[in-house]
Protein backbone atom coordinates (compact mmCIF):
# COMPACT_ATOMS: atom_id res chain seq x y z
CA UNK A 1 0.00 0.00 0.00
CA UNK A 2 2.78 2.35 0.52
CA UNK A 3 4.27 1.96 -2.55
CA UNK A 4 0.82 3.00 -4.22
CA UNK A 5 0.71 6.24 -2.03
CA UNK A 6 4.34 6.73 -3.09
CA UNK A 7 3.03 6.48 -6.92
CA UNK A 8 -0.25 8.56 -6.68
CA UNK A 9 1.52 11.45 -4.38
CA UNK A 10 4.17 11.78 -7.49
CA UNK A 11 1.45 11.62 -10.27
CA UNK A 12 0.06 14.22 -8.15
CA UNK A 13 2.61 16.42 -7.77
CA UNK A 14 3.40 16.39 -11.48
CA UNK A 15 -0.13 17.93 -12.34
CA UNK A 16 0.06 20.73 -9.23
CA UNK A 17 3.03 21.91 -10.94
CA UNK A 18 2.12 21.88 -14.24
CA UNK A 19 -0.62 24.15 -13.10
CA UNK A 20 1.35 26.29 -10.43
CA UNK A 21 3.68 27.05 -13.03
CA UNK A 22 0.90 28.00 -15.80
CA UNK A 23 -0.61 30.06 -13.46
CA UNK A 24 2.47 32.04 -12.37
CA UNK A 25 3.27 33.05 -16.27
CA UNK A 26 -0.19 34.22 -16.48
CA UNK A 27 0.03 36.53 -13.26
CA UNK A 28 3.65 37.58 -14.29
CA UNK A 29 2.25 38.91 -17.62
CA UNK A 30 -1.14 40.66 -15.53
CA UNK A 31 0.36 42.29 -12.74
CA UNK A 32 4.00 43.24 -14.69
CA UNK A 33 6.22 41.57 -12.23
CA UNK A 34 8.72 39.35 -13.10
CA UNK A 35 8.81 35.88 -13.38
CA UNK A 36 11.64 35.85 -10.71
CA UNK A 37 9.34 37.70 -8.36
CA UNK A 38 6.27 35.16 -8.46
CA UNK A 39 8.31 32.33 -7.86
CA UNK A 40 9.91 33.87 -5.06
CA UNK A 41 6.25 35.05 -3.72
CA UNK A 42 3.35 32.95 -5.13
CA UNK A 43 4.66 29.78 -6.17
CA UNK A 44 7.36 29.54 -3.23
CA UNK A 45 4.19 29.98 -0.31
CA UNK A 46 2.02 27.21 -2.13
CA UNK A 47 5.33 24.62 -2.16
CA UNK A 48 5.90 25.26 1.44
CA UNK A 49 2.48 24.43 2.40
CA UNK A 50 3.59 20.92 3.12
CA UNK A 51 6.52 22.27 5.29
CA UNK A 52 3.71 24.16 6.70
CA UNK A 53 1.25 21.80 7.72
CA UNK A 54 3.98 18.86 8.66
CA UNK A 55 5.86 21.03 11.25
CA UNK A 56 2.49 22.26 12.61
CA UNK A 57 1.23 19.18 13.36
CA UNK A 58 4.68 17.34 14.46
CA UNK A 59 4.90 20.89 17.19
CA UNK A 60 1.30 19.95 18.13
CA UNK A 61 1.65 16.35 18.60
CA UNK A 62 4.82 16.87 20.50
CA UNK A 63 7.68 15.91 18.10
CA UNK A 64 9.89 19.49 17.65
CA UNK A 65 12.62 17.47 16.06
CA UNK A 66 10.27 16.30 13.02
CA UNK A 67 9.20 20.27 12.85
CA UNK A 68 12.95 21.55 12.93
CA UNK A 69 14.80 18.50 11.43
CA UNK A 70 11.50 19.07 8.48
CA UNK A 71 12.35 22.67 7.42
CA UNK A 72 16.36 22.52 7.50
CA UNK A 73 16.17 18.87 5.75
CA UNK A 74 13.84 20.87 2.81
CA UNK A 75 16.01 23.71 2.77
CA UNK A 76 18.71 21.43 2.18
CA UNK A 77 16.87 19.66 0.00
CA UNK A 78 15.65 22.42 -2.00
CA UNK A 79 18.99 24.04 -2.69
CA UNK A 80 21.40 20.55 -3.01
CA UNK A 81 18.78 18.06 -4.86
CA UNK A 82 15.94 20.12 -6.59
CA UNK A 83 18.33 22.91 -7.62
CA UNK A 84 20.76 20.32 -8.89
CA UNK A 85 18.55 18.20 -10.52
CA UNK A 86 17.17 21.31 -12.51
CA UNK A 87 20.23 22.68 -13.33
CA UNK A 88 21.12 19.23 -14.77
CA UNK A 89 18.23 19.53 -17.05
CA UNK A 90 19.31 23.06 -18.39
CA UNK A 91 21.78 25.75 -17.94
CA UNK A 92 19.82 28.30 -15.02
CA UNK A 93 20.61 31.47 -16.08
CA UNK A 94 20.72 34.33 -13.12
CA UNK A 95 19.71 37.79 -12.75
CA UNK A 96 21.37 40.69 -10.42
CA UNK A 97 18.65 40.37 -8.16
CA UNK A 98 19.78 37.06 -6.67
CA UNK A 99 22.70 38.49 -5.20
CA UNK A 100 21.50 41.85 -5.01
CA UNK A 101 18.20 40.85 -2.46
CA UNK A 102 16.95 37.22 -2.85
CA UNK A 103 20.50 34.98 -1.60
CA UNK A 104 21.32 37.57 0.94
CA UNK A 105 17.82 37.39 2.32
CA UNK A 106 17.90 33.95 2.13
CA UNK A 107 21.35 33.97 3.99
CA UNK A 108 19.98 36.61 6.83
CA UNK A 109 16.99 34.06 7.43
CA UNK A 110 19.15 30.96 8.00
CA UNK A 111 21.99 32.70 10.03
CA UNK A 112 18.88 34.28 12.01
CA UNK A 113 17.70 30.97 12.52
CA UNK A 114 20.94 29.60 14.10
CA UNK A 115 21.30 32.09 16.04
CA UNK A 116 17.69 31.73 17.80
CA UNK A 117 18.16 27.89 17.99
CA UNK A 118 21.96 28.11 19.52
CA UNK A 119 21.10 30.75 21.99
CA UNK A 120 19.00 28.78 24.29
CA UNK A 121 18.26 25.86 22.47
CA UNK A 122 14.59 26.63 21.65
CA UNK A 123 13.08 28.95 18.83
CA UNK A 124 10.47 31.17 21.49
CA UNK A 125 6.95 32.52 20.43
CA UNK A 126 9.14 36.32 20.47
CA UNK A 127 11.42 34.67 17.80
CA UNK A 128 8.53 33.46 15.78
CA UNK A 129 7.11 36.88 15.97
CA UNK A 130 10.19 38.50 14.86
CA UNK A 131 10.64 35.80 11.82
CA UNK A 132 6.66 36.46 10.72
CA UNK A 133 7.69 40.80 10.45
CA UNK A 134 11.34 39.60 8.77
CA UNK A 135 9.03 37.74 6.49
CA UNK A 136 6.67 40.72 5.69
CA UNK A 137 9.20 42.95 5.83
CA UNK A 138 11.53 41.14 2.98
CA UNK A 139 8.79 40.64 1.02
CA UNK A 140 8.08 44.36 0.98
CA UNK A 141 10.75 44.90 -0.61
CA UNK A 142 11.06 42.61 -3.05
CA UNK A 143 8.04 43.69 -4.63
CA UNK A 144 8.53 47.36 -4.41
CA UNK A 145 11.83 47.09 -6.19
CA UNK A 146 9.90 44.81 -8.90
CA UNK A 147 7.57 47.27 -9.77
CA UNK A 148 10.31 49.19 -10.73
CA UNK A 149 11.38 46.73 -13.65
CA UNK A 150 9.41 46.07 -16.62
CA UNK A 151 8.77 42.73 -17.47
CA UNK A 152 11.24 41.86 -20.70
CA UNK A 153 8.59 40.82 -23.58
CA UNK A 154 9.33 37.24 -24.69
CA UNK A 155 6.69 34.76 -26.58
CA UNK A 156 4.53 32.99 -24.25
CA UNK A 157 1.62 30.51 -25.17
CA UNK A 158 -1.50 33.67 -25.99
CA UNK A 159 -3.88 31.58 -24.16
CA UNK A 160 -1.52 32.47 -21.17
CA UNK A 161 -1.46 36.20 -21.95
CA UNK A 162 -5.01 36.57 -22.16
CA UNK A 163 -5.87 34.35 -19.33
CA UNK A 164 -8.30 36.37 -16.39
CA UNK A 165 -7.52 36.66 -13.14
CA UNK A 166 -10.23 34.09 -12.22
CA UNK A 167 -8.94 31.28 -14.32
CA UNK A 168 -5.24 31.85 -12.65
CA UNK A 169 -7.00 31.86 -9.83
CA UNK A 170 -8.79 28.39 -10.46
CA UNK A 171 -5.22 27.00 -11.53
CA UNK A 172 -3.03 28.03 -8.23
CA UNK A 173 -6.11 26.43 -6.54
CA UNK A 174 -5.69 23.02 -8.87
CA UNK A 175 -2.23 23.43 -8.56
CA UNK A 176 -1.79 23.92 -4.61
CA UNK A 177 -4.47 21.27 -3.94
CA UNK A 178 -2.47 18.47 -6.01
CA UNK A 179 0.80 19.54 -4.35
CA UNK A 180 -1.07 19.23 -1.06
CA UNK A 181 -2.34 16.00 -1.54
CA UNK A 182 0.74 14.89 -3.63
CA UNK A 183 2.84 16.00 -0.92
CA UNK A 184 0.99 13.82 1.77
CA UNK A 185 0.53 10.69 -0.37
CA UNK A 186 3.92 10.73 -0.70
CA UNK A 187 5.66 11.27 3.00
CA UNK A 188 2.78 8.86 4.05
CA UNK A 189 4.02 6.13 1.81
CA UNK A 190 7.83 7.47 2.64
CA UNK A 191 7.45 7.20 6.71
CA UNK A 192 5.83 4.27 6.59
CA UNK A 193 8.53 2.24 4.22
CA UNK A 194 11.45 4.11 6.47
CA UNK A 195 9.63 3.29 10.04
CA UNK A 196 10.04 -0.47 8.53
CA UNK A 197 13.79 -0.05 8.42
CA UNK A 198 14.20 1.03 11.83
CA UNK A 199 15.53 4.08 11.78
CA UNK A 200 14.83 6.66 13.90
CA UNK A 201 12.08 9.88 13.88
CA UNK A 202 15.12 12.39 13.42
CA UNK A 203 16.68 10.41 10.45
CA UNK A 204 12.83 9.91 8.77
CA UNK A 205 12.01 13.74 9.02
CA UNK A 206 15.55 14.97 7.57
CA UNK A 207 16.10 12.48 4.76
CA UNK A 208 12.26 11.08 4.02
CA UNK A 209 9.93 14.03 5.30
CA UNK A 210 12.28 16.47 4.04
CA UNK A 211 12.43 15.10 0.55
CA UNK A 212 8.61 14.38 0.44
CA UNK A 213 7.67 18.12 1.65
CA UNK A 214 10.49 19.16 -1.32
CA UNK A 215 8.85 17.56 -3.95
CA UNK A 216 6.34 20.22 -4.56
CA UNK A 217 9.29 22.73 -5.23
CA UNK A 218 11.10 19.66 -7.32
CA UNK A 219 8.02 19.24 -9.54
CA UNK A 220 7.47 22.72 -10.00
CA UNK A 221 11.27 23.86 -10.91
CA UNK A 222 11.44 20.79 -13.29
CA UNK A 223 8.68 21.68 -15.08
CA UNK A 224 9.34 25.06 -15.42
CA UNK A 225 12.47 24.13 -16.63
CA UNK A 226 11.24 21.95 -18.89
CA UNK A 227 9.07 24.97 -20.26
CA UNK A 228 12.17 27.10 -20.06
CA UNK A 229 10.92 28.96 -17.40
CA UNK A 230 14.41 28.86 -15.36
CA UNK A 231 13.38 31.90 -13.21
CA UNK A 232 10.16 30.70 -11.73
CA UNK A 233 12.91 27.70 -11.11
CA UNK A 234 15.05 29.70 -8.82
CA UNK A 235 13.09 31.95 -7.46
CA UNK A 236 10.65 29.45 -6.54
CA UNK A 237 13.49 27.53 -4.55
CA UNK A 238 15.28 30.48 -3.16
CA UNK A 239 11.77 31.75 -1.92
CA UNK A 240 10.54 28.79 -0.66
CA UNK A 241 13.85 28.52 1.87
CA UNK A 242 12.57 31.82 3.11
CA UNK A 243 8.58 31.18 3.48
CA UNK A 244 9.82 27.97 5.25
CA UNK A 245 12.11 29.35 7.75
CA UNK A 246 10.48 32.58 8.35
CA UNK A 247 6.53 31.58 7.92
CA UNK A 248 6.93 27.51 8.53
CA UNK A 249 9.06 27.70 11.70
CA UNK A 250 7.55 31.28 12.52
CA UNK A 251 4.13 30.22 12.48
CA UNK A 252 5.04 27.12 14.57
CA UNK A 253 6.92 28.81 17.16
CA UNK A 254 3.69 31.43 17.38
CA UNK A 255 1.49 28.37 18.22
CA UNK A 256 4.18 26.59 20.30
CA UNK A 257 7.72 26.70 21.12
CA UNK A 258 10.02 24.68 19.65
CA UNK A 259 12.89 23.40 21.62
CA UNK A 260 15.98 21.85 20.13
CA UNK A 261 15.68 17.84 21.36
CA UNK A 262 18.09 16.02 18.91
CA UNK A 263 21.67 16.73 19.53
CA UNK A 264 22.37 16.63 15.39
CA UNK A 265 20.22 19.57 14.65
CA UNK A 266 22.78 22.21 16.19
CA UNK A 267 25.99 19.93 15.69
CA UNK A 268 25.53 18.85 12.10
CA UNK A 269 21.84 19.22 10.34
CA UNK A 270 22.01 23.43 10.10
CA UNK A 271 25.79 23.99 9.59
CA UNK A 272 24.56 22.10 6.22
CA UNK A 273 22.04 23.85 5.35
CA UNK A 274 24.17 27.07 6.08
CA UNK A 275 26.80 25.05 3.95
CA UNK A 276 24.59 24.67 0.83
CA UNK A 277 22.76 28.11 0.81
CA UNK A 278 26.53 30.07 1.20
CA UNK A 279 28.20 28.20 -1.11
CA UNK A 280 25.43 29.10 -4.00
CA UNK A 281 27.09 32.49 -4.38
CA UNK A 282 30.20 31.19 -5.49
CA UNK A 283 28.58 28.56 -7.78
CA UNK A 284 26.64 31.19 -9.69
CA UNK A 285 29.81 33.47 -10.42
CA UNK A 286 32.70 30.75 -11.07
CA UNK A 287 33.78 29.46 -13.58
CA UNK A 288 31.00 31.36 -15.53
CA UNK A 289 29.14 33.93 -14.28
CA UNK A 290 25.47 34.38 -13.41
CA UNK A 291 25.28 31.04 -14.86
CA UNK A 292 24.19 27.42 -12.58
CA UNK A 293 25.27 24.84 -15.66
CA UNK A 294 25.06 21.13 -15.71
CA UNK A 295 28.38 20.52 -13.73
CA UNK A 296 27.26 22.94 -11.24
CA UNK A 297 23.76 20.86 -10.70
CA UNK A 298 25.95 17.48 -10.56
CA UNK A 299 28.08 19.29 -7.76
CA UNK A 300 25.14 20.08 -5.52
CA UNK A 301 23.29 16.88 -6.61
CA UNK A 302 26.21 14.78 -5.27
CA UNK A 303 26.38 16.96 -2.62
CA UNK A 304 23.28 16.08 -1.10
CA UNK A 305 23.93 12.26 -1.69
CA UNK A 306 27.11 12.80 0.27
CA UNK A 307 25.10 14.24 3.25
CA UNK A 308 22.23 11.52 3.02
CA UNK A 309 24.87 8.99 3.39
CA UNK A 310 26.48 10.69 6.66
CA UNK A 311 23.10 10.92 8.01
CA UNK A 312 22.50 6.97 7.70
CA UNK A 313 26.12 6.30 8.77
CA UNK A 314 26.19 7.95 12.06
CA UNK A 315 22.54 6.75 12.86
CA UNK A 316 23.86 3.17 11.75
Amino acid sequence: MSIFYVIVGLLLLVLGGEFLVRASISLSLKLQISKMVIGMTVVSFATSLPELLVSLQAALDGSPAIALNNVIGSNIANIALVLGITAMIGPIAVDKGFYKLNWPGMMFFSVLLYYFLSNDSVLSQLEGVLLLLGLVLFLFILIRDARKELVSSEVVDGALAEAGFAKIGLWFCIGGLALYFGSDFLVDGAKEIATKSGVSEGVISITMIAIGTSVPELAASVIAALKGEKAISLGNLIGSNIFNIASVLGLTALIKEIPVTEAQILSRDIFWMLGFSLVLLPLVFFPRKLMIGRFKGAFLFLGYAFFIYLVFQTTA
